[in-house]
């Protein structure tokens, strides 16, 4: 067998090196990361099984019921929404995994919570990026519920997937509970250590060897579909690789630094406002039996039609 040329074995070695030394760099800050999440979530977790378990759960569901009807859900799933709203994803599926949902209620409720949620956080970021919070606010809390709306009159009656065990069988014993809360808490542990590592491990990758940058050139032509400019390729990759909160530090350097203009920044903020993060975000609804198209196809359409409308209203109402 022939030798392999020493350039190629350099360059062969290089390129693993930084591999592994970009792994390297990843995994601490991922660690730090899932536990910082892990804090928010597994307490979250309790405090909502035990309102479950004592039966306050109950009385919301009475209260929302008849709203959250419409929308094919039970008043329980308000818990769900309204946790989305204030905290992140991860909160949302932590309330989600405690109640009995069927796999159609969750692809509802998966889409209005990837819509609007840590309204706190993320509007801050638009806010820093060219558009005015409470337009942002307004926007995606309308559009969650009239997208609910939407999904319930357009979803089968019958949906087939997979529905989470801890959601068909409800202890009626405090200690058959807590039993049944820890083993819960620490499969999400598990898997939230092992996403957020994967997901971060992959953005240092991407980023060690240049290919958001190539990426968001593959991708400017698809964004005309969508009425972005071009100029936004590049914060439209980071926006659905990273999130908003992750990548708020890239977005607002870009719009500082005048790459991108802050009407265009204005014209990408309703585009992402609706739909983004939709690599982590969708794996973790996907991860407990929602369709990955139900929800992500719904909020692409959504985006691009609010960005020509907003496109139309500016033209519209310029001086």
């Amino acid at each position: 067998m022939k030798d392999i040329p020493k350039v190629q074995r350099s360059t062969t070695n290089s390129i693993w090196q930084r591999a592994l030394s970009g792994a390297r760099l990843a995994v601490p800050p991922a660690l730090k990361t899932a536990v910082w999440l892990v804090k928010i979530t597994i307490p979250l977790s309790l405090v909502v099984s035990l309102l479950n378990f004592f039966g306050v759960v109950g009385y919301v569901a009475n209260f929302l019921n008849p709203i959250f009807g419409l929308m094919g859900l039970p008043g329980e799933a308000s818990l769900v929404f309204i946790t989305s709203l204030f905290l992140n994803i991860y909160s949302a599926i932590a309330v989600m995994t405690q109640l009995p949902l069927t796999i159609r209620e969750i692809t509802i409720l998966a889409v209005m919570c990837l819509i609007a949620h840590n309204l706190f956080v993320e509007t801050a970021v638009q806010a820093k990026t060219g558009s005015k919070a409470w337009h942002i606010v307004l926007l995606r809390v309308s559009m969650a519920i009239i997208t609910g709306f939407a999904l319930n009159w357009m979803l089968p009656p019958q949906m087939q997937g997979f529905i989470p065990a801890a959601n068909v069988q409800a202890a009626t014993e405090f200690i058959p509970f807590i039993v049944g809360w820890a083993k819960s808490a620490v499969i999400l542990t598990l898997k939230i250590t092992m996403l957020v590592t994967l997901l971060m491990v992959m953005q240092q990758l991407l980023k060690e060897f240049g290919a958001i940058r190539v990426l968001s050139k593959v991708f400017s032509p698809a964004l005309k579909l969508f009425g972005l400019p071009p100029s936004t390729s590049f914060l439209w990759i980071v926006a659905n690789i990273l999130g908003l909160a992750y990548g708020s530090a890239v977005m607002v350097q870009e719009v500082r630094n005048g790459t991108v203009t802050k009407r265009d920044a204005d014209l990408l903020n309703y585009h992402i406002a609706l739909s983004h993060s939709n690599l982590e975000d969708m794996l973790l609804f996907v991860a407990i039996g929602a369709p990955a198209l139900w929800i992500l196809i719904p909020r692409l359409v959504i985006a691009a039609a609010v960005v020509w409308f907003r496109r139309w209203w500016l033209w519209w109402a310029k001086p």
